[in-house]
């Protein structure tokens, strides 16, 4: 099995081994130092979201929230989900003597915007949560603007729990951190309906450049390319990957780069599964292998 498909832990351990030359680093440690979102662009596979658990690994700043976003994909859905009808359901049930309905946080989740700028559940850490919007060029035409809105001011309203500040000082609700195994989600107090940050998250947005975004989003981000790979580049992955880059690795490099020139789209994983497959699973049929090899390097576009 490849090490980076081993899901026996919480996460996958591929990111540890992330490779990025140093004009990416530097862009990185710049959008890090001024707390700015990073909206990265890139080929596909080229390790646009990779990038973020990279950057958690390398900071120990714990698991990274992911919001997948779609054409459908709206703030409110980012930031936090409240389940109404379970609520409506709940009060509709008789009570025992003595029990009361369940408190309305109990029916209110931070999503992953959300909880990021909530921060850790213990506020005392101070260390920044890591944060990936992934693929934010599907989005609506709205979404990247709203986007800053909340990233300018770095504090949302509940408006279900606003309404209730009166009564309810603090509510305490779910997070999106994944629960240990065994465990129950962490629970966090939000004080008078409003998520306030105290330690701006790192964001990382990504990009496969199918849309232009408006000059304000450009302003209030900062943006990378990754670059298209090179020998040396694929080299040092495999090296990273596998402790070593054999002969029939660097055939396999060769191969790849020589697929890219001819402008057939590969992503860079298509180059690790065949390494993986062709030099450590050490499959012995020669026809299979290059059957296998075929297989392993089609196109993205191919049909």
């Amino acid at each position: 099995m490849p090490p980076w498909r081993d899901f026996s832990e919480s996460l996958p351990a591929f990111d540890s081994q992330y490779h990025c030359d140093d004009k990416v680093a530097e862009v990185v440690n710049a959008a890090i130092l001024l707390r700015r979102p990073l909206l990265v662009t890139g080929r596909p596979g080229s390790g646009k979201s990779s990038l973020a658990r990279a950057i958690a690994d390398d900071l120990r700043l714990g698991e990274v929230l992911t919001w997948p976003i779609n054409s459908r994909s709206t703030l409110t859905e980012g930031l936090y989900t409240y389940d109404a009808i379970a609520r409506l359901r709940d009060a509709q049930l008789p009570l025992k003597k003595g029990e009361a309905h369940k408190p309305i946080g109990e029916y209110i989740r931070l999503n992953a915007l959300g909880t990021a700028l909530y921060g850790h559940p213990k506020k005392a850490a101070g260390n920044p949560r890591v944060l990936l919007i992934d693929e934010i060029d599907k989005s609506d035409i709205d979404l990247p603007n709203d986007l800053l809105h909340v990233f300018e001011r770095g504090e949302f309203e509940i408006p279900e729990l606003v309404r209730l500040a009166d009564r309810l000082a603090s509510e305490v609700v779910e997070t999106a951190d994944p629960p240990p195994r065994g465990s129950s989600r962490s629970r966090v107090p939000i004080e008078g309906g409003v998520v306030r940050c105290t330690s701006f998250p790192i964001v990382i947005m990504t990009s496969n450049g199918e849309r232009d975004f408006p000059p304000a989003f450009f302003r209030r981000c900062l943006r990378v390319k990754l670059p298209d790979p090179t020998l040396e580049h694929l080299t040092a992955i495999i090296h990273a990957h596998f402790r070593q880059c054999n002969s029939e690795a660097k055939e396999l490099i060769n191969e790849f780069l020589k697929s890219l020139s001819q402008n057939r789209e590969l992503a860079n994983d298509q180059l690790m599964n065949a390494v993986h497959l062709l030099t450590v699973a050490r499959i012995p049929d020669a026809e299979q292998r290059v059957s296998l090899r075929e297989l392993l390097f089609k196109g993205l576009t191919s049909e």
